[in-house]
């Protein structure tokens, strides 16, 4: 296995945590309690919950170059070298096997920068089936681009996308090199690279969010943008409507959505999944399509770039806030952490500092609803009631004039 050397970070991030849980969890299913008896099950993998929309999830991974922005970590006659991940309805997925949470190598990689590289992780497998044909019924399927925080990986929002994808929805996951764990088809892994050279400011991620705007269009023109020209699933070539396509992100990928949308008329919608809009260069326009923001720590009321962020924008706007939510709880990680802390016997408080105080359960149907209803009405024209104000079902969610 080949590896983009990184330099290693200080301090116990919530990503080191998540790594050390993951890495630690096999050695209490391996081991299993001193005191169990014999043939006591032990603990399984840890899974995310399951997509509640019709349609079964297909999954697909592209491997894309984009040769008009050269690449200097790289060397000379290198270009932006991306690995996407195609999410969308499918049909027939019997035979298809179901994709894993990350690749192994770039899985190994994460756990290596957190001190546990020799352990097989329980990592969770998704509800993604491999290949699996597309749904064929009769229109073309709306498209919206993800964006993972810094020092993430792609798959770190599985539950929104393949939540989305369940619900007709085609939804592409970017792997931002110099900023990510993942893996090219020839084995290399990338990982995480301190280099103040390096493209990793959320224009950068913004770059790659409008580069893979016009692979999802050469999908639509019935082209296949993967550079290696592998097969692509069944009926994915000229699937996507690329007149209607957003995009939302975690994090730093939330600032980068901010900067895409503001740069590029292809996205008729965006999303901040908890962005603190840190825009280098400072904002140079307004912004008049829909837009919200779902806030956790970096809010307006508390960051000055939150708010004048949200002072540009001139089209529909949307503030959401959950009370009691941390960083990470409009992501993956809520499922994963809450199952975690049963597994090495964390305390209620424990799983709190990590997690906020908001309930998982809780946290999982707010991700899994509130994007899905803005992407429905902006994308689909379908207006529910949902974002009208507050709802009975989700009474810690508050609207931010």
């Amino acid at each position: 296995m080949t590896t983009t050397p990184f330099i290693r970070r200080k301090g116990l991030t919530r990503r080191r945590v998540l790594g050390a849980a993951l890495a630690a969890a096999p050695l209490a299913s391996i081991a299993g309690p001193a005191w169990a008896e014999p043939g006591t099950p032990t603990a399984t993998r840890l899974t995310l919950p399951a997509p509640t929309g019709p349609h079964p999830v297909g999954t697909v991974e592209l491997h894309l170059v984009d040769r008009s922005r050269p690449d200097a970590i790289a060397g000379t006659g290198h270009f932006r070298e991306l690995m996407a991940t195609v999410w969308y309805p499918a049909q027939d997925v019997r035979r298809h096997p179901v994709a894993p949470w990350m690749p192994a190598g770039a899985l190994q990689a994460f756990l290596t920068d957190v001190g546990f590289g020799a352990l097989v992780p329980l990592a969770p497998l998704t509800a993604g089936h491999v290949g699996a044909p597309v749904l064929r019924s009769g229109r073309r399927l709306p498209g919206v681009v993800f964006s993972h925080g810094a020092h993430s990986h792609q798959g770190d929002h599985t539950v929104m996308v393949q939540e989305l994808a369940s619900h007709g929805y085609a939804v592409v996951t970017v792997a931002h090199q110099y900023d990510t764990y993942t893996e090219f088809p020839d084995g290399r892994v990338a990982v995480p690279l301190r280099d103040r050279d390096a493209p990793t400011l959320p224009g950068d991620f913004a770059a790659d969010l409008r580069f893979v705007l016009g692979c999802v269009e050469q999908l639509a023109a019935g082209c296949n943008p993967d550079v290696d020209r592998r097969k692509l699933p069944t009926g994915l070539l000229g699937s996507l409507d690329p007149r209607r396509m957003g995009a939302f992100g975690w994090s730093k990928g939330g600032t980068a959505t901010a900067c895409a949308a503001l740069a590029d008329e292809r996205i008729l919608a965006g999303l901040s999944l908890d962005g603190p809009m840190q825009m280098n260069p400072p904002l140079a326009g307004d912004l008049d399509r829909p837009f919200m923001m779902m806030s956790a720590e970096f809010t307006r009321a508390t960051d000055p770039e939150a708010a004048a962020f949200w002072s540009h924008l001139r089209g529909p706007r949307l503030n959401i806030q959950a009370e009691g939510a941390a960083h990470i709880s409009y992501g993956d990680n809520e499922a994963l952490f809450a199952q975690v802390a049963k597994l090495l016997g964390w305390s209620g408080q424990q799983l709190q500092d990590v997690i906020g105080t908001l309930d998982p359960e809780q946290a999982v149907r707010i991700q899994q609803a509130y994007p899905l209803a803005f992407f429905d009405e902006h994308l689909r024209h379908r207006r529910g009631h949902l974002l009208d104000g507050p709802s009975a079902a989700f009474p810690g969610v508050t609207f931010l004039p």
